[in-house]
């Protein structure tokens, strides 16, 4: 019996609301490999996949972002058993950007009468298992790097994984310290999730290409992480809600943007504009009282 597809439309609905992959990775030991040079890791990476996991994939290194594109077929599939959570607000994506050392937060957040929801289409299983391989090879590879260059050695990794059959793909962006801090137990399971940005794409220029001809390779910038995991962890605040329904929304976005920005010492910024789409609230804060804020909420 032929099991029908989703639609383009659904699939992106549904991999926005999946939460960032589990991803349980062991503390691992020094390498006793040899070290791999910068100009190795395409294809060390490529190989290694193609040797114990049987995986055909695309590599690619621009500046100090590693791509990884990894084409495969119906990577979304019906839950046998959906994920049930509260519905208390509704958030319609908006993009955050660095203009001039201005860091511009855009959000669309509306509360709604409490609800009762379920996640019915999820990753394939097939498919958590392969991007996570991938990521593990990532790691042998980053790991045993050759220090004497590590100012040239790749400071973000993007796993793409596509969807070749249905025109859809789930692009995740990592940055290589968290993936060292999670290895080595420094941060939680749940913070490293918090951590990854994750997007989706539908688009006609998947379907059918195996070689990712479609992708535009680029050096991501830290701004331009930052801004996106700000958007990320507005996102699974509020989509699947980490606050209650009475939550000031305001605050609780300044505190996104604050933790992130903390968190990874960036201090290259002068003012963050938020401003609230529903209500028409803004708020500029400058970057001590950013800080500032952080401290006293720890």
């Amino acid at each position: 019996m032929m099991r029908s597809k989703p639609s383009s439309k659904n699939l992106a609905k549904a991999a926005l609301k999946l939460l960032p992959l589990i991803i349980f990775l062991s503390s691992c030991s020094s390498s006793t490999s040899p070290s791999f040079m910068k100009e190795d890791i395409p294809r060390a990476v490529k190989e290694i996949c193609k040797k114990e996991y049987q995986l055909d994939i695309v590599t690619n290194l621009t500046g100090r972002t590693f791509w990884v594109y990894m084409p495969l077929e119906n990577i979304i599939t019906q839950s046998p058993k959906p994920e049930k959570y509260i519905e208390r607000f509704l958030v319609e994506d908006r993009r955050n950007i660095f203009n001039e050392k201005v860091l511009s937060i855009n959000y669309m957040i509306k509360p709604v009468p409490e609800k009762e929801k379920q996640q019915d289409m999820s990753l394939d299983k097939s498919v958590n298992t392969k991007i996570f391989n991938v990521l593990q090879v990532i790691r042998r590879v980053l790991f045993s790097m050759d220090n004497r260059q590590a100012k040239d050695n790749p400071v973000f990794f993007c796993i793409v994984t596509a969807d070749t059959a249905n025109g859809f793909e789930l692009k995740q962006i990592f940055h290589c310290l968290d993936l060292k801090k999670i290895s080595y137990g420094f941060i939680s399971q749940t913070e490293y999730q918090h951590r990854i940005v994750q997007n989706t794409e539908v688009s006609s220029q998947i379907i059918g290409d195996k070689e990712g001809r479609h992708m535009v390779y680029r050096d991501i910038t830290m701004e331009e992480f930052l801004a996106d995991q700000i958007q990320c962890r507005i996102r699974m605040k509020f989509q699947k809600p980490e606050v209650e329904k009475n939550v000031d929304i305001d605050q609780e976005v300044l505190k996104v943007v604050s933790l992130t920005l903390n968190t990874y010492g960036f201090r290259d910024f002068t003012l963050v504009d938020m401003a609230n789409l529903a209500t028409g609230a803004k708020i500029i804060i400058n970057q001590a009282a950013i800080f500032a804020h952080t401290k006293n909420k720890t």
